[in-house]
This record gives C-alpha cells, structure tokens and sequence, in this order.
C-alpha cells in the first residue's frame, strides 16, 4: 500500500474520538487505509445487500455483534445506525470504537451532524497527492502524464491503462451513483453535461451557459452539480472576500476533483495529447488546485482556499489564509517562468500592502518546470516539489 499523509491524523482522531468517520471519493483508498492502520477491528461493508438491509431494519442487533467496535464501510446506506451508535459509544466510553466510512459527502455528513455531534471526528480522504507519490517514487518526470493518469490508487498499485480505467470509474461509480442519488432518467443528457463540466474545469461557474450547452434547464445544472460534489466528483472555489476597494467577481471556480477524470472525459489519451491540448493550462492549474486541497485535508486545516479576482479580469488563483497571515499563488503550466507571469501577483500585493490588515502576505508560483528559486520576492515552487 502507498503511504497516506492522513494516516497519522486517523490514529491521533482514534485516540480522542469514540468514532471517526472517513469519507471521499470511491476509491480513493479510504478502506485500504483503514483496514491497514486497524487490521485486528472487524469489517463490516453495507455495500453487501444482505448487511444493509440488517442493519437498516435492526440496528441495535447489528451494533450488539461488535461490541469493541468495527470499521463500517460505505455507512451512508444505513443512516439508521447513526442514532444507534451514539447510545453504544455513550454507555461503552471508550475511544476508537468505531470507524466509519463513506463516498457520498453531504448525504452522510448530514447524519453524522445530527446523530453524532461530538462524538465523531471528520477526515476527508481524496486520491493520492504528488507528495504521497513522490515519497513512493512513483512520481513521474513529465507532469502530463499525471494529467492523463489522475491520481486514484489503483491507478498506481497495479497494471492499469488509466484512460480505460477512469472511463470504467466514471460508469460503475460516478455515473451509478448519481443516478441512485438523483434518479436521473435521462442519462445521455447527463453524460454530455459530465463532459461539458470537465471542459469546464478550472474556469468560473457560468449555469446558463452550462444549461444552454447541455441542453438543459439551469434548476436540473444547479442539481446536478450538487449531486456531483456530492460524489467528490467536483469541488468549488469560491472568491476571496478582501476586496481593496476593488469590485469582485462573486462567481465560483469549478474543479474537477481528479485531474484524471477530466482530461479522460475529454478524451486524452495519452501525454502527448495532454500536452498540446488547448485545456492544458486548465487541467494543470485543476492538479494544482487538488494538491493544495488535499494537504488541507490530510492535515485537518479548516480553513478554505479562494480565488481572487476584479471585474476588469486582473485574477490571483489562489489565495491561502492562515490566521493573521495570507499568501497568494498564481499557476503556471509552463516549463519556464515568463518575464510577465508575476504581474497579477504583483498587482494584488500592492492591494493587499495598501488596504489589507495582514501580519504578513507571501507570493509564490507553481508551474511546470523543475527548479526551485525565489524571483523578485516571489517564490517560485515546481509542481513536483508540492
């Protein structure tokens, strides 16, 4: 198994916590993990018919066959057992007891706030980071060729093609569970509105021109994107709130949450179509988006990230806040750094310096080459190196 980063926040949770509930994509390694950090708990899935419908009509009978607790996978299809469970870890009190995982997000955090406040800890696992890859050396020289392969485990434990995968993924997984969860009945309609939003990737959120082009109302846009954050299929950056005295864009920037999944919904095959593909800038600046997530996710890190970006188009893609502290960071496919390239850096520091009340601002830039180096007070960070 590949290492996880989350891994030691999971056991330090388990000390601290009764139950902690795992969640992120399908296949993103969240049962792997766990089964490998507790390999003596008893595994349940309610992925298994049979376990399902056992605990969803008798919970408290199913609850009473691990009296030390258990790893419950795929926990959203039986929300019954939430309610049970708080009465169990109540009158056992001890920590650790149960872990709990699943791939849709909202349906299950929703239970979890009210069934288990207090009682449960929060880890969102998403596929593998360049860090996680590099410390297994499985990272490649050419980040093109992590645009086409994404960054799902599998991927990497075994002897995969990753554009038949993911197309596998998006149909077994993706396309099934929107469907469990919308009771979508026209399905071409949807898969032409999957590939619309992946060529969409990296841009900001525009539902009437998605609605138009998919052929749809923008209420059915507006749902289907709830249903695909739901499923980790896509995540949302919203505009930094710090104006300087400048009108902003109030918009979102849509990500797909696995680069992969993107370019394969595009249909590129290959690195060398990544490479001179028109979105190559799109779905690098998505990985680089995703890396920055994930590290907040495997550290716990609350705080969200942002974009910024004025009405005349002047545009930061990251804006990063840590308490007194706020960085901003542009993204830069290619291989050099042009002489133009810190211009908006440039221009949101003199905002940030005049009108902001920050104990410190930091500049930086990723892009696609391999060196590491500091130009004009920015630090200038390759991809690999995240």
């Amino acid at each position: 198994m590949i290492p996880r980063h989350a891994a030691p926040r999971i056991l330090r949770l388990l000390d601290g916590f009764p139950i902690v509930t795992v969640t992120g994509p399908r296949q993103s390694g969240k049962t792997t993990l766990v089964r490998e950090l507790l390999p003596l708990k008893p595994y349940v899935s309610l992925e298994a018919p049979a376990q399902r419908e056992f605990a969803r009509s008798a919970p408290a009978e199913f609850l009473r066959q691990f009296a030390g607790g258990a790893v419950i996978d795929e926990a959203q299809n039986a929300p019954e057992l939430l309610s049970e469970m708080q009465g169990v870890v109540d009158v056992a009190g001890r920590m650790g007891m149960f872990v709990l995982t699943g791939s849709h997000n909202l349906s299950l955090l929703s239970g979890v706030t009210q069934s288990l406040a207090g009682r449960t800890a929060l880890v969102e696992l998403l596929p593998l980071s360049v860090a996680e890859l590099r410390d297994a050396k499985l990272l490649d020289s050419d980040y093109a060729s992590h645009l086409v392969k994404g960054f799902y485990p599998a991927i990497y434990a075994r002897s995969l093609d990753a554009y038949d995968w993911l197309h596998a993924y998006l149909v077994t997984s993706a396309e099934r569970d929107a469907r469990h969860l919308s009771a979508i009945q026209d399905l071409s309609a949807f898969q032409r509105f999957l590939k619309l939003t992946a060529a969409r990737t990296g841009q900001l959120l525009n539902l009437q021109s998605l609605a138009s082009d998919a052929g749809v109302s923008d209420k059915t846009v507006k749902h289907w994107l709830s249903i695909l954050e739901t499923c980790y299929l896509i995540h949302f950056v919203h505009p930094h709130f710090a104006n300087f005295g400048k009108r902003l864009t109030k918009s979102p920037k849509l990500y797909m949450t696995d680069v992969g999944l993107a370019a394969a919904l595009l249909g590129i095959q290959n690195a060398t179509q990544a490479q001179s593909h028109p979105l190559r800038g799109a779905l690098f600046e998505t990985m680089v988006v995703n890396e920055f997530l994930k590290n907040r996710c495997n550290t716990g890190e609350r705080d969200p990230l942002y974009f910024w970006r004025d009405n005349i188009g002047t545009e930061v893609d990251l804006i990063l806040e840590r308490g007194p502290d706020i960085a901003a960071v542009e993204i830069k496919s290619g291989i050099t750094v042009a002489s133009d390239a810190l211009g908006n850096l440039k221009k949101w520091h003199r905002y940030a310096s005049a009108r902001g009340s920050f104990a410190a601002i930091h500049l930086g830039l990723v892009y696609g080459g391999e060196a590491r180096f500091v130009r004009e007070s920015v630090d200038i960070l390759p991809w690999s190196g995240l």
